[in-house]
């Protein structure tokens, strides 16, 4: 009886990986025709079982077809230079310097990465913008998004935070 349940179970497990292993194969073909966009909107890093469906080619809190959404940041090292240049573009618009002198501190900045996946399996990956993350003590925080390729601030998002304590 012993050896009749461990062969039923090594069967089920060999059955589980071919499974598994068919079904990532079949995926990830389907992903590498796709552009890739990752934004910094979208992070929830590695803890979030949503990648995992998404990096299957499944839809995930309504994502196109084909769309992979990455959710973690911490494995891109973003050099000092390439913060300087998002800093310098951000600081030129009005309505950045505005936060700034109320307050608003830099605290983040996060790249906008493209990777495209050419026909010969070959990936290509680049910058094209960022979203810098402002504080202003614990009331305040803006997101501005800067276009490195335009060179200019294409979106600001200030959300602000009352609280009222009684006793």
């Amino acid at each position: 009886m012993d050896k009749r349940k461990a062969l039923i179970l090594s069967l089920a497990a060999v059955l589980a990986a071919i499974v598994a292993g068919v079904t990532l194969t079949k995926f990830s073909a389907v992903q590498a025709a796709a552009d890739v966009q990752v934004t910094p909107s979208m992070m929830q890093c590695w803890r979030s079982p949503g990648w995992l469906a998404e990096a299957m080619g499944l839809r995930v809190r309504g994502a196109p077809h084909g769309m992979l959404r990455w959710r973690c940041y911490e494995l891109v090292e973003v050099s000092e230079e390439f913060k300087e240049n998002v800093v310098n573009i951000a600081q030129g618009d009005a309505d950045v310097q505005g936060l700034l002198s109320q307050g608003y501190n830099i605290t983040a900045v996060r790249p906008i990465i493209k990777a495209v996946i050419k026909g010969d399996g070959t990936l290509l990956t680049k910058a094209t913008g960022a979203v810098l993350t402002l504080r202003k003590d614990a009331a305040g925080c803006a997101s501005v998004w800067v276009d490195l390729e335009q060179g200019r601030v294409t979106r600001i998002e200030v959300s602000t935070r009352t609280v009222i304590e009684k006793p």
